[in-house]
């Protein structure tokens, strides 16, 4: 009984603790808190990813799309989370490679009657022998959906990334337009101002006010649309950071970017590197082993027992005993075909993926083809713009032009900006959802 005491005190002594946790508002609330700029700033200059390339980040400093990127992934609060969900799964490799722990019984059992004195004493020692031969393909499970989240969450980090980025570029273009919509009513309302003067005096019919009410109106509603899209994309850069709604953030301005490659060179590119589709993949290398599994399990569950017992007449008796389950009417045939059908299910569903990303592919092209040849035509007619607003606006000042005129051709000038101000937008948010499709970035890309 001493030796029997000492071994459980043993036993116990190894086993983990348990300490509670409470989840508190206090506690939680810490993500609320603004970032402490340095220590933000050092971690986002350490991290590394394949796709990003080193960069110092300077929160004070207009941030460049790199730094961005790096921000996005160190201090996104989602990514925050989902690294922390991927240690389960890394928990879960560990679980699966543990042996079981034996089995062990004891009992007595006194004679109330009958010639024989002493105690009836047994003891039974088991082993989970289906279990051990199990081991390998569980932890080849476990490996494979280890290798699936963590490629999920690589998958994650580039796309929340790559939003970042687009919303940077957003921001740059929508701050243009917005100076260009604030001049567009400053003119309009001046010019409803004089024609309002005008009216007043009869010198002007009253359908010319009309329509430069009209106009003043459209231009003030242009300049509110602008500046809400402008607040909303800064809002959602903000919070694709992990930064605060007010938290200062400069942004330099965005490269240029050149065309894209061709359609199948892009596809290729992404069916090598998509993070995305490597975690499909290994998905189903995860669901093989479940089938292997499935498979093993239709065979008799062996289960080893070692017996000990001394009698009440005092004899001593030892022996095994071997328990399996007979595989007559089940055979583990449900879970077997339950395991298949959901092979062949993920074979269909990264086919599918694979037919998306290539249709998508395409479709980005096309568009981008599209910005460009917008962005080609604003950028021939703006210089033609330019020497007529601005001779308009000479002739305006030696009285040989009507300043209605001039203001109408520096209108139109701003009309045309805001044009390409809006396909460059639309170009650069384009060619970043491309490099977000191919899974690689635009520096890697052939030419």
């Amino acid at each position: 009984m001493r030796a029997a005491a000492i071994l459980g005190a043993l036993l116990l002594a190894g086993c983990a603790s348990y300490t509670p946790q409470p989840l508190e508002l206090e506690s939680s609330s810490s993500a609320l808190a603004p970032p402490v700029a340095h220590i933000l700033e050092q971690s986002a200059s350490k991290v590394e990813r394949p796709w990003l390339a080193p960069v110092d980040v300077d929160l004070a400093a207009p941030l460049s799309l790199d730094a961005i990127s790096a921000l996005a992934v160190v201090n996104n609060p989602d990514l925050v989370a989902l690294r922390a969900r991927a240690g389960v799964s890394g928990a879960q490799v560990f679980a699966a490679g543990l042996l079981p722990d034996p089995t062990f019984s004891i009992g007595a059992n006194k004679v109330l009657s009958g010639p024989d004195t002493m105690l009836d004493m047994s003891g039974a020692l088991g082993f989970d022998l289906n279990s051990l031969r199990t081991r390998a393909v569980r932890r080849e499970l476990a490996m494979a959906q280890d290798r699936q989240v963590r490629l999920d969450l690589a998958w994650a980090e580039w796309q929340t990334a790559g939003q970042a980025k687009i919303q940077a570029v957003r921001i740059f273009r929508l701050e243009r337009m917005v100076d260009l919509a604030r001049a567009s009513r400053g003119s309009a309302q001046s010019l409803a101002a004089r024609i309002s003067s005008a009216a007043a005096r009869g010198d002007i019919a009253g359908d010319r006010l009309q329509a430069a009410t009209l106009a003043a109106a459209s231009a003030n509603e242009a300049l509110r649309i602008a500046e809400n899209d402008l607040t909303t994309a800064r809002g959602e850069l903000r919070k694709l950071l992990g930064l605060p709604p007010d938290y200062p953030l400069a942004l330099a301005d965005p490269p240029a970017f050149g065309p894209p490659p061709l359609a199948d060179t892009l596809f290729s590119l992404a069916r090598d590197n998509r993070t995305d589709l490597a975690a499909l993949r290994a998905g189903y290398d995860a669901q093989e082993a479940a089938v292997h599994q499935a498979v093993l399990e239709q065979f008799p569950n062996l289960g080893l027992t070692l017996n000990s017992q001394r009698d009440s007449a005092g004899n001593l008796l030892a022996g095994p005993a071997v328990d399996f389950t007979l595989p007559l009417w089940n055979r583990n045939r449900g879970a077997i075909a339950v395991e298949r059908t959901t092979r062949e299910a993920l074979r269909a569903e990264f086919d599918a993926r694979m037919f998306q990303t290539r249709a998508d592919i395409a479709a980005a092209i096309a568009g981008i083809a599209t910005s460009r040849q917008r962005r080609a035509e604003a950028l021939t007619d703006i210089p033609q713009l330019e020497q007529f607003a601005s001779a308009s606006r000479r002739a305006a000042t030696r009285g040989d032009l009507s300043l209605e005129t001039a203001e109408s051709a520096e209108q139109a000038l701003r009309d045309r900006q805001m044009q390409l101000a809006q396909a460059e937008q639309d170009y650069a948010e384009q060619m970043i959802a491309l490099e977000l499709l191919a899974g690689t970035p635009r520096g890697v890309w052939p030419q």
